[in-house]
C-alpha cells in the first residue's frame, strides 16, 4: 500500500512541477500575461480547432474551470472563438498567432527537456514507451474504476 501510495503522491507533484517548469521559463522570458495552466492549454490545442468539451474529454485540461481559462485567452489575443453554424451553443476554438507563439515557447521548453532527459535516465525511447505504458495502465484502472461509483 505505501509504494501506490507514494506513486499516487508522485503523480500529483509532477504534474505540479511540470506546471513550475513552465511557469519559470515564461517569468524568465517577461511573459506575465499568462500562467502555467493556461500554456499547456494552448500548447494542448495546437493546430486544431475544437470545443470545450472536447479538451475535457481528450484529458488536455485538468483544471475545475475550463471557460475561465479560455475566456481570459480569448480576452487577451490567444485565442479565437466562433459559434459552431451546426449548433449555435457551441463555441469552437482556435489558436491567433498570439497563442500559436506561446504553443511553439511550450513545445521548445518541452523539447529541451527532452534531450536532457535523453542524456540521463531516458537514455533510449524504450525507457518512455516502458514508462507511458505502465501509466495507461494505472489510467485504464481508473476510467473503469469510476463507471463502477456510480
Amino acid at each position: 500500500m505505501a509504494s501506490f501510495l507514494e506513486t499516487l503522491a508522485l503523480i500529483e507533484r509532477l504534474h505540479r512541477l511540470l506546471l513550475d517548469v513552465i511557469k519559470d521559463e515564461f517569468e524568465r522570458l517577461g511573459w506575465v500575461d499568462i500562467n502555467s495552466v493556461q500554456a499547456l492549454l494552448l500548447f494542448n490545442i495546437g493546430s486544431e480547432e475544437v470545443t470545450a468539451g472536447d479538451l475535457k474529454a481528450r484529458g488536455y485540461y485538468q483544471g475545475s474551470n475550463v471557460s475561465y481559462n479560455l475566456k481570459k485567452l480569448v480576452e487577451a489575443g490567444y485565442l479565437n472563438h466562433n459559434r459552431c453554424k451546426a449548433d449555435r451553443r457551441s463555441v469552437r476554438i482556435s489558436l491567433t498567432q498570439k497563442g500559436e507563439e506561446i504553443r511553439d515557447l511550450v513545445n521548445d521548453i518541452f523539447e529541451g527537456q527532452y534531450r536532457r532527459l535523453r542524456e540521463g535516465p531516458f537514455e533510449t525511447d524504450a525507457e518512455f514507451l516502458a514508462l507511458n505504458g505502465r501509466m495507461r495502465h494505472l489510467e485504464v484502472f481508473w476510467r473503469q474504476s469510476i463507471r463502477f461509483i456510480y
